[in-house]
């Protein structure tokens, strides 16, 4: 697979919910190793953009531009994609239990925002479109996974509406990054200096997926260079169980079980046994490829892919790569690099 970003020289790309944990890390790596043209964060919130721009490793940078606007609205992004070459598709409502009290908000950003990423890239005639999905979107059971399954297959589809335009989209999908906000870590950390009596364990047996922040950029900037249009990219990521990683943080502090949140589920899956049947392996990857007649006659995967047996589930309870104290303790310092 490729890994060089190099096709990002002197090129412009824009970036959907920039201001967040990816788009910032996203934006940093771009500033350090390539020379773009233009680099646009588009993003609703006036005031992290703001914060954003004070930041040494961006202020003062001429291919940056902030651009106030939300994928709810469709003029706004086609303003905002004049120009552009690439698009990563990072901004959306990503927390399980307020899409379960808050649907039709989910739903406007998540779903009818795909839309309209979709529709305004074909018509600013945009190269690459790549989406962040989540794990949470192979067998959803909450709201915010369903919501990105319809984002996934919308993306899928839109090589197929594109025409002319020739762009072409993907989707990557991977599990909960380290140090990311609202997650896990973070709260154990925050907990753990607050001098607190023991750590939340919704459930025992409960197991997840982890990379890093840098790990997941490093992975969209490869799918984004040797992507076809039309596949879902899935890296080959450790699993580590709750009760093991609340013990590598605090190995003194008891567990206080508090039961699992709307929408959670124990154990999540990247790649289900129907989603096997179009799958290939590579070393570091899976490529989910579309079901659709114009992939079948017109584009190819690399030629050392390899398809995965029938019924394979790559889930993070069944996992073959498990991260230990050792493990964990490197993957939180890189985080924090």
């Amino acid at each position: 697979m490729q890994n060089s970003g190099d096709f990002l020289e002197n090129s412009s790309i824009l970036v959907t919910g920039g201001t967040g944990s990816f788009g910032k890390c996203f934006i940093k790596t771009l500033l350090e190793r390539y020379n773009p043209k233009r680099l646009i964060i588009f993003s609703r919130d006036e005031l992290k953009q703001y914060e954003m721009e004070q930041e040494p490793e961006f202020k003062n940078q001429p291919s940056l531009r902030f651009f106030i606007g939300d994928v709810r609205d469709r003029d706004r992004l086609e303003t905002a994609l004049r120009g552009v070459d690439y698009v990563v598709h990072a901004a959306a409502l990503k927390h399980v239990t307020v899409a379960e009290y808050n649907p039709f908000e989910c739903i406007r950003t998540n779903v009818l925002g795909a839309e309209n990423v979709v529709q305004a890239s074909i018509q600013s005639g945009v190269k690459r479109v790549i989406a962040l999905s989540t794990d949470k979107a192979a067998n959803p059971i909450n709201l915010y996974g369903a919501s990105k399954l319809a984002s996934d297959k919308i993306f899928i589809a839109a090589n197929n509406i594109s025409g002319s335009a020739d762009t072409r989209f993907a989707a990557v999908r991977y599990g909960n990054v380290v140090g990311s906000r609202g997650s896990v870590v973070p709260l154990f950390k925050k907990l753990i200096s607050e001098n607190a009596t023991s750590l939340p364990i919704t459930d025992e047996r409960m197991t997840r997926f982890w990379i890093t922040i840098q790990q997941g950029v490093e992975f969209v900037i490869s799918c984004l260079g040797s992507m076809q249009g039309g596949e879902v990219f899935v890296p080959k990521i450790p699993s580590m169980r709750m009760v093991d990683l609340a013990a590598a943080m605090a190995p003194d502090l008891p567990h206080k079980i508090i039961g699992i949140r709307p929408g959670e589920k124990l154990h999540e899956v990247l790649l289900s046994e129907d989603e096997s049947r179009t799958a290939l392996e590579l070393e570091d990857r899976y490529i989910i490829e579309p079901v659709f007649q114009w992939w079948a006659s017109g584009r190819k995967a690399p030629p050392e892919a390899k398809p995965v047996e029938d019924n394979f589930r790559y889930a993070s309870d069944t996992n073959d790569d498990w991260l230990d104290d050792e493990g964990l303790k490197r993957l939180l310092a890189s985080a924090e690099e």
